[in-house]
């Protein structure tokens, strides 16, 4: 794990914490709300002793966090989530639902949630950063735990840190089988243009994916003077399963039509290690940072399948094939804030350097000899090379009952597509882009208890690996994919406004915000062979305005109730072939959160609902969320937690699309109904 208050935050923030050896021993507030961010306490959740990543996210106010991990900020879809202020490689790219759905939860102290970032953070989408636990007084103190849920699922860890004088341990060791009850279907109607053809195809699937998740955190802090530090953490997780699907497919084309199972075994299987190195230095008010750190996860998911067929009847057909991917992320930073006249500013850089390679294997495979002939179209190796270098400067200025945090961040951004080696399809494509990037984050205070905010932030996100593709890779029986070596960065645009104000019991925020996105990457469909081919292109929009709310009423220390929801207008425009199909839709979200603590006793509740909303050329169903938790003291050190989650089902997520030659509907239904119970016991 990484040090807390690292690069990636706000110059003006961080010269303010105090150096690591400090120990806090006040009482968490549950929520802080600072210039730039508001920091929500998840040490103590209830959900969390049990749960994963994903349900302390879920729990968390102002997002959205459907049972696949697709995550939005009050509407935002555009998130990027950090450890300790880092990117990681496993939680970028499309590996990241499945790590927050195998990350502890009970590993969590806090989550940030920044809707505006400032000008250090090198995306200017929303972002959630999960700070880990890293206790430092002084001794030796110790944590096991054990839960079990239906389904034969269950989970056992165990967390110690010792303290003596200027160095600090810590590490765990955990083992998870977790598991996710799928169930999908989808129906599939095509027109292919070009020759009039059209074709369905119905495909139903059940499946129970069980997880086997290994993971262990090593940590050394070691205090070299009374303004030095050094800090050293590494992480490794390993993450397989063996699913069995069984997908039913009714095919018709014209006249012609088949019936088959197309059944797959796996495996499938990643690893995810990360190390992280940094050096602290406070003196004075004045304070530099600098941090080497990478981060690696490598992958394998498993295509093989045998076709057997119902109508007509015929044999068994066998496919061997299989993706192997690595990721690599690598960054050096420094970052030196110092006190000024009229507040503080700061100076950053930050290199990061990306590299994916990606191999596709498909083959058809002779049932007498065994003997694989590859399929040429579908076997295919890459790589995708990015490299980020920026310069940026903030400043903060404090002025009577203004408080403003002003920032400026120039990028240069280098990216590399190139075929694996001995490949002739392709050639390799590099391209750059320059950018200069300001943000904005202002407060007044009105009085004690009450403020008013402004934010804005513009910036580039850069298009995901896999997307950038130039092969084609096998994904289902109904279609291919196709990437797109040519994309360019989406650029994004935010203002976001909001009044916040607090009473004795009650407290309050309201909020406008309008983002703006342009070179919008897209879907693009074609066929081949009567195949469908699902690409990428640049040249979509979005915009969303919108208003939130929340309200927090504590009566005393036993009951707390909060609310927060929002309403937003979402309007998109997609390139489809007759022009720019244009799309305009109202949605909204809703969490609501209650505990009440009797003596031993802690019960918690959070309930969350997401409306129906709008996709390029498509739309989605509404899903809600009901999740109960109850913990019981039962010694000091002892503990017990009981947690419901998804009590009334309502994960199922139905979807639509529909373009000029392809129209889709089906639904997703990752059930998350469940019971756990566990144990807690600590020792010091």
């Amino acid at each position: 794990m990484i040090v807390l208050g690292l690069v990636a935050l706000p110059a003006a923030t961080r010269a303010q914490e105090p150096p690591a050896t400090v120990t806090v021993t006040a009482k968490k507030e549950a929520v802080v709300k600072k210039l730039d961010k508001t920091v929500y306490d998840a040490s103590n959740m209830p959900r969390a002793a049990n749960g994963t990543a994903q349900d302390v996210l879920q729990s968390t106010p102002g997002l959205s966090v459907t049972v696949d991990g697709q995550i939005s900020v009050k509407g935002n879809g555009q998130v990027t989530v950090l450890v300790d202020g880092k990117p990681t490689a496993m939680l970028s790219g499309d590996g990241r639902a499945v790590a927050l759905q195998t990350m502890s939860g009970a590993d969590i102290a806090s989550i940030e949630v920044i809707t505006n970032p400032s000008a250090a953070y090198a995306n200017g989408g929303a972002i959630l950063n999960i700070v880990l636990k890293r206790n430092r007084k002084p001794g030796a103190h110790r944590q096991v735990q054990a839960s079990a849920a239906d389904q034969g699922l269950w989970n056992v860890s165990t967390s110690g840190d010792v303290t003596r004088k200027a160095m600090s341990v810590h590490g765990s060791l955990a083992l998870r089988h977790d598991g996710t009850f799928k169930v999908r279907r989808s129906a599939v109607g095509w027109h292919n243009r070009l020759d009039g053809q059209t074709g369905q195809t119905l495909q139903a699937s059940e499946v129970f994916v069980r997880r086997i998740v290994q993971s262990a955190v090593l940590g050394v802090d070691y205090t070299l003077s009374d303004t030095d530090s050094l800090s050293l953490s590494t992480r490794y997780n390993r993450r397989r399963s063996r699913p069995l699907f069984d997908v039913l497919n009714e095919e018709r084309t014209g006249a012609a039509q088949s019936i088959f199972h197309r059944i797959s075994l796996g495996p499938n299987e990643q690893s995810d290690g990360s190390a992280s190195l940094s050096y602290s230095r406070q003196d004075s008010g004045a304070a530099l940072k600098a941090t080497l750190q990478r981060s690696d996860t490598h992958g394998l998911i498993d295509k093989s399948y045998r076709d057997v067929f119902v109508q007509p009847v015929r044999a068994t057909a066998y496919s061997h094939g299989a993706t192997r991917s690595a990721r690599h992320l690598s960054e050096a930073s420094i970052d030196w804030s110092r006190p000024s006249e009229h507040g503080q500013w700061g100076l950053g850089v930050d290199i990061q350097r990306q590299g994916d390679d990606i191999d596709n294997y498909q083959g058809a495979v002779d049932p007498a000899t065994g003997a694989e002939t590859p399929a040429a179209d579908t076997t295919n190796g890459y790589a995708v090379s990015t490299t980020l270098s920026a310069v940026y400067l903030t400043d903060q200025i404090k002025r009577g009952q203004w408080e403003v945090l002003l920032g400026a961040r120039a990028e240069r951004m280098a990216l590399r597509v190139s075929p694996a080696q001995g490949s002739v399809q392709n050639s390799a494509q590099t391209s750059h882009w320059q950018a200069f990037n300001p943000s904005l984050n202002l407060k007044y205070a009105v009085s004690d208890s009450t403020g008013l905010t402004l934010g804005y932030r513009r910036s580039l996100q850069r298009p995901d690996s896999r997307d950038l593709n130039p092969f084609s890779t096998y994904v289902d029986v109904q279609n291919i994919s196709r990437g797109n070596p040519r994309l360019k960065p989406q650029l994004l645009t935010s203002w976001e406004a909001g009044a916040d104000a607090a009473l004795e019991h009650l407290s309050g925020s309201v909020g406008a915000f309008y983002r703006a996105s342009s070179d919008t990457v897209t879907d693009a469909r074609s066929f081949a062979d009567q195949v469908l081919v699902t690409s990428k292109q640049n040249g979509g929009r979005a915009r969303s305005a919108g208003v939130t709310g929340a309200v927090n009423w504590k009566r005393d220390a036993k009951l707390q109730v909060g609310l927060d929801g929002g309403a937003y207008r979402v309007m998109l425009q997609t390139p489809d072939l007759p022009g720019l199909v244009r799309q305009d839709r109202i949605s909204t979200y809703i969490n609501v959160t209650a505990t009440y603590n009797a003596g031993p006793d802690e019960v918690s509740l959070d309930a969350h609902g997401q409306s129906a909303g709008i996709t390029p050329l498509g739309r989605y169903g509404a899903t809600s969320s009901v999740n109960l938790s109850w913990k019981h003291r039962l010694t000091k050190t002892l503990s017990m937690t009981v947690n419901a989650s998804d009590i009334f089902d309502g994960s199922k997520r139905t979807y639509q699309t529909e373009s000029s030659t392809f129209r889709q509907s089906g639904f997703d239904h990752f059930v998350a109904r469940r019971l756990y119970v566990g144990l807690v016991q600590k020792t010091e």
